[in-house]
């Protein structure tokens, strides 16, 4: 059995390590080095960085962090947010990245995800889903920290960007993220049984039930955590126990 992947998710407004509600209401954590480092040696399986302003001035911010995370934290790091040409993926890869998650411009311009797949590799490239339950029951893309309609079908993009060579899917439940109320278990399963690349699933973890729930029943590949971890309402040894305890195969650090 694979093992579930636990990730620390960091939002980064430069200089600091921020968190909302639904992608909103955006409140200063702290420093997201000091939060890397502690994510790190609790035994996290990977961090996974986005620059959620990142939009605003079409490029990544996030160099510095990326590299000193690189050369302290002996982990995976995925970094997204403003990710626009395979320029800016080579630069993230050179500061220390190991994968690139891309959801606007990917949306733009689809073929980019070929172009990084078969530049770079297809481990390396994330397509990034910002998602919206519709009054329709189906799941619309969204840029922008959930603000942008795309016209998108989630279901339907993340198979395409599969096909295109995407590595790995993450998706962002837009309605759950920062709420506390789980996760978006019927999304996650729809979308993690229709492709064959790991799907990582954000958004709305509260409790252990949650993360067993969108293990069990979800069928995701890795659990993106950031609210829960900030505010030290769990801790990674008590996921990874109940984990165990209820049939889940997870990393032993």
């Amino acid at each position: 059995m694979t093992n579930i992947r636990l990730i620390a998710r960091l939002d980064i407004k430069a200089p600091n390590l921020i968190k909302g509600v639904r992608l909103e209401g955006l409140r200063v954590v702290g420093d997201p080095q000091a939060f890397a480092t502690r994510y790190y040696e609790q035994g996290i399986d990977e961090i996974l960085y986005i620059d959620i302003v990142a939009s605003l001035y079409e490029r990544n911010n996030l160099g510095d962090l990326v590299r000193y995370t690189a050369e302290n934290i002996f982990i995976p790091m995925t970094v997204g947010g403003g990710v626009r040409s395979l320029h800016d993926v080579e630069q993230l890869l050179l500061f220390g990245a190991d994968k690139i998650a891309i959801n606007t411009a990917a949306i733009r311009r689809p073929e980019l995800i070929s172009e990084v797949a078969k530049r770079f590799g297809s481990q390396c490239m994330v397509l990034s889903i910002e998602a919206k339950k519709q009054r329709d029951g189906s799941w619309e893309a969204y840029t922008d920290n959930g603000r942008e309609k795309t016209g998108k079908d989630v279901l339907e993009w993340a198979r395409m960007g599969q096909d295109l060579g995407a590595g790995e899917i993450l998706i962002t439940a837009v309605d759950q993220e920062g709420t506390r109320k789980g996760f978006d278990i019927e999304m996650c399963r729809t979308i993690s049984d229709a492709i064959s690349v790991p799907l990582i699933i954000s958004g709305g973890m509260g409790s252990i039930d949650h993360f067993l729930a969108v293990a069990k029943e979800g069928h995701a590949d890795a659990v993106a955590m950031a609210d829960v971890l900030h505010y030290d309402r769990l801790s990674l040894s008590d996921i990874r126990q109940a984990a165990l305890a209820n049939g889940i195969s997870v990393r032993q650090p």
